[in-house]
């Protein structure tokens, strides 16, 4: 693209560069028309049929030559605009299949981080529960069976809360074997289990949505 835009650049110099040599014959030949035409009006009186038909013919070729040099400078205008309409029509398809390309890899991306972001949320279902914290340890069992009514401790803002009840992490827990789970982990006595069942499990709120 780049050897296209220097190449096309200098045949357009080219062209400027003759329209202005053209421009400047004519300009030259239109002086010199009217000088003979100065010479003729002074001279006409005295001058032989013959020598007026002279001058006449003389002005008539170089008016015929100036008419010459303009077409070609009209021609010479005609293929420069085009050659420029043709090189934006090509940098306009050149812009649109990089656009496009563009957007290729912008969807590749996406997908590639949404696989990405699936796979990780797999791997941490299938991994151990979310880590209890250390002041959880210290509760009374009767504040850990009254989670679902809300936890009776200090939370860190940053910790991240889980369950129906929407509290940290204590005790055992259970995770939904659907991928797609917006809670993922649960305490055993906020889904009524009091051990782990055998097979998979799947929380109160992706069974409604199976069972739809």
């Amino acid at each position: 693209a780049v050897v296209s835009t220097q190449s096309t650049g200098g045949e357009l110099q080219r062209n400027f560069n003759m329209m202005h040599d053209l421009d400047k014959r004519v300009q030259d030949l239109m002086k010199e028309i009217e000088t003979i035409y100065n010479q003729y009006v002074e001279k006409a009186s005295g001058l032989e049929n013959s020598e007026k038909a002279k001058y006449l013919s003389d002005i008539r070729q170089k008016f015929d030559k100036s008419n010459t040099f303009s077409d070609d400078k009209v021609q010479l205008a005609m293929q420069t605009y085009e050659m420029v309409d043709k090189h934006i029509r090509r940098l306009d398809t050149d812009l649109q299949r990089l656009e496009a390309k563009q957007r290729n890899q912008e969807k590749k991306s996406d997908s590639r981080m949404f696989v990405d972001k699936t796979s990780e949320k797999k791997k941490k279902k299938k991994g151990s529960q979310p880590q209890t914290p250390e002041a959880s340890t210290s509760l009374p069992f009767s504040l850990i069976s009254g989670a679902g009514e809300g936890l009776d401790m200090p939370v860190d803002p940053n910790e991240p809360t889980y369950c129906l009840c929407h509290q940290v992490s204590y005790g055992e827990m259970i995770g939904c074997d659907n991928g797609d789970c917006p809670v993922e982990w649960f305490h055993f006595a906020c889904v009524g289990l009091s051990s782990k069942p055998k097979g998979s499990w799947y929380c109160p709120l992706c069974t409604k949505e199976i069972n739809k």
